[in-house]
């Protein structure tokens, strides 16, 4: 009963995923304006904030089911907590695939070395490594334990990450919160999302592109959700399938 309920969900997520990800489509190629300084290539910026923002809030979800597992062990903060970095490392090389596209023609380099994007890197490794740590832990019990602190001390790489381009001199544009006045970059390339029409129309772009991204991290929660259960079944299927095998033997 428990699966038909969440196979029905995420069935109801799967179509809304996918209308909004054309929506949004609709709205990057048609209705946003052409930006005046970069032309069309500026239009990845949709798609790299989108999987930026949601890559950010993904693994946040895995910090507070690790602070929840911690208070109250419980397997289902396990499993949420596991789907969301591994969607959250998906959306983290989408942002940083096209944020590396959208650097060649804007710094004409694939990828500088700057705090921004090195501590992107180092935030990719250490929820890479996340998965080293599952599969080095055969407890179940103690792999949910450890896994819930190494998702709460790995968030610390994404607000360094998002604090960098704040606070210390960086390239990389800034669309969301204020810089200090000795962090400013180079020029942004982007027009301001105030004061006249098209850019009425960009920021009306972006906001349709990241809501859209948030869905299909839903879609893409749930349906990892219920893959995990699918497998927690089979596997007690076959504990117990061994288990009346031992006793017939027996």
């Amino acid at each position: 009963m428990q699966l038909t309920r969440l196979e029905r969900h995420t069935h109801t997520l799967n179509w809304a995923a996918a209308i909004m990800i054309l929506l949004n489509l609709g709205f990057i190629f048609f209705f946003a304006p052409t930006e005046r300084t970069m032309g069309n290539v500026q239009r990845i910026f949709y798609f790299h904030v989108g999987a930026a923002w949601v890559g950010a809030v993904a693994f946040f979800v895995a910090l507070a089911c690790g602070v929840l597992y911690l208070r109250r062990p419980s397997k289902t903060y396990d499993t949420i907590a596991l789907a969301s970095v591994e969607i959250g490392l998906v959306f983290l090389t989408m942002a940083t695939a096209s944020g590396s596209i959208w650097g060649k023609p804007a710094w004409n380099a694939w990828w500088t070395w700057t705090p921004r994007l090195t501590l992107i890197t180092i935030a990719w490794l250490t929820y890479a490594a996340y998965f080293m740590l599952r599969g080095a832990v055969e407890d179940e019990e103690k792999r949910a334990r450890f896994s819930a602190v190494y998702v709460i001390a790995a968030f610390v790489t994404i607000i360094l990450s998002y604090l960098s381009v704040r606070l210390l001199r960086d390239v990389h544009p800034v669309v969301v919160g204020d810089t200090l006045e000795s962090a400013q970059g180079a020029a942004k390339g982007l027009q301001d999302f105030s004061g006249n029409r098209l850019a009425y129309r960009m920021g009306i772009t972006l906001t349709i592109s990241v809501f859209s991204f948030s869905v299909l991290y839903l879609s893409w929660l749930a349906n990892r959700i219920h893959l995990q259960r699918l497998i927690d079944e089979a596997n007690s299927l076959k504990l117990r399938v061994a288990a009346r095998l031992q006793g017939e033997n027996a």
